[in-house]
């Protein structure tokens, strides 16, 4: 079991080191769509929606993957994936490295 997890853990490491490097400034010339669901600098004025600011990097680009790639259903997965259809990979790496950098600055 312990061999199992440790090789599972070193595939997820594996997967997520093929993730291309963001830009910050390229992000935040790219989220001007993002700020009507997930608010101003990240954060929300509506306490359904998630905020964005000093989220993990990795975390919100596999996310954003997740939605394109259809993996991720429910709740308002068909309006995230109808803005994160035309992303390319790096719009995706950039945007991801924009909302995870406004938690440092705080």
């Amino acid at each position: 079991m312990k061999k199992a997890l440790l090789l599972l853990g070193g595939a997820l490491m594996i997967n997520f080191s093929v993730y291309a490097a963001g830009d910050v400034e390229a992000g935040k010339s790219k989220s001007a769509k993002c700020v009507s669901c997930h608010g101003v600098n990240g954060k929300v004025s509506i306490p359904t929606y998630p905020n964005l600011a000093g989220q993990n990097e990795v975390y919100l680009d596999v996310s954003m993957h997740a939605y394109k790639k259809g993996e991720r259903t429910g709740g308002l997965a068909t309006v995230m994936s109808a803005y994160v259809n035309n992303l390319s990979d790096q719009d995706i790496a950039d945007l991801a490295a924009y909302y995870a950098s406004l938690g440092e600055k705080e």
